[in-house]
């Protein structure tokens, strides 16, 4: 170890671990003149080994500083990652589980993303996905019995089985120079379930909760417009409050007493009753559709805080009771994986 220069021994054991931890090929080793100057930071970037083009791949379209399409090209021929016009992001709360994943979906980019790993998947259409995606069991061991009609026909299928007995949340297309935002909202909707495996194992998509994203993306906005359409309330204890807000959500909803009786498996006349209370409370302004959006907005976002609120609670308690963090789907920001990338990993 004395005769070998530090940089070119930190950089050996990087190679270790990332091919212990996945992330790379056993076989895909760099020259020796390579890995001297990839620890130095010097040399073109042809002559970065593959592995490390493919993290530094992913950080430049998931950074926020811009990059030019010039280094993305020279970054993509380094890492082997044809440069696909769509990509979608994955986020795992288990990091350990995306090297496994990475095989089935293909060609994959994987990289850090505060304490979590996510995966960057090129051109999420049904047709274009590997063959083994509707199976993952099929990427390492084919079935002859596989019946190629019964697989999934559409990428969200595709997408479902190779997930299935996992909590991941799954990304928003978007154009390549876009990839951070699917990676962002990825996550913050993985942050707002609990993590789980086997048959409680959920898979969340974007696509399916944008509005609940969108009410989310500043909690103090959503404060602020539940303290002013909800004001009227204040004057009633918590439960008349709750009953009176779950009562007028579920009437926006469903658009009548009836539906909202079904709704909150009470009698029709009960929620009649409540309306009454309701149109005294809030006056004439109900009849007025921006007010009546407002009003459902208020109470939805109210309804996601109240939610946000008891992951934090359990998170809290999860991580007190055992003195370490949990993959309970919320973290802080930073940590480990800044120290990571830092490290080069």
């Amino acid at each position: 170890m004395e005769d070998i220069e530090r940089d070119k021994v930190r950089w050996g054991v990087e190679q270790a671990l990332l091919t212990a931890l996945g992330y790379r090929t056993a076989g895909e080793e760099a020259t020796e003149e390579a890995v001297a100057d990839g620890a130095r930071g010097l040399g073109p970037l042809t002559e970065v080994p593959p592995e490390r083009a493919r993290r530094d791949l992913f950080e430049a379209l998931v950074g926020e500083a811009p990059v030019s399409e010039r280094a993305l090209a020279e970054l993509a021929r380094a890492a082997r990652w044809p440069l696909p016009d769509t990509v979608l992001a994955i986020a795992l709360p288990t990091p350990g589980e995306a090297p496994h994943l990475a095989p089935v979906f293909g060609d994959t980019l994987i990289g850090a993303v505060g304490d979590e790993l996510c995966l960057l998947i090129p051109d999420p259409d049904a047709d274009t996905f590997p063959d083994t995606l509707a199976d993952p069991a099929a990427a390492t061991e084919p079935d002859p019995d596989r019946d190629p009609a019964a697989e999934p026909a559409t990428a969200r299928g595709a997408l479902e089985a190779a997930l299935r007995g996992r909590t991941a949340s799954v990304g928003h297309v978007v154009p390549l120079n876009d990839a951070a935002s699917s990676v962002r909202w990825a996550r913050r909707l993985l942050a707002m379930t609990h993590a789980r495996s086997g048959p409680e194992a959920r898979i969340l998509f974007v696509d399916d909760h944008l509005s609940t994203l969108l009410l989310l993306q500043d909690e103090s906005l959503v404060r602020a417009l539940a303290a002013r359409w909800l004001k009227p309330l204040s004057g009633l204890t918590p439960r008349q409050s709750e009953r009176l807000q779950m009562t007028l959500l579920a009437w926006l909803e469903g658009g009548g007493a009836p539906e909202a009786a079904k709704a909150l498996k009470v009698h029709p006349q009960t929620v009649r009753y409540r309306l009454r209370q309701i149109e005294k409370l809030f006056g004439p302004g109900l009849r007025d559709p921006r007010i009546r959006f407002e009003l459902e907005m208020a109470l939805r976002g109210r309804r996601l805080m109240a939610q946000m609120d008891r992951i934090r609670r359990h998170y809290s308690r999860v991580v007190t009771r055992r003195g370490r963090v949990a993959p309970t789907g919320l973290r802080p920001v930073g940590g480990m994986a800044r120290e990571a990338r830092v490290n080069g990993l």
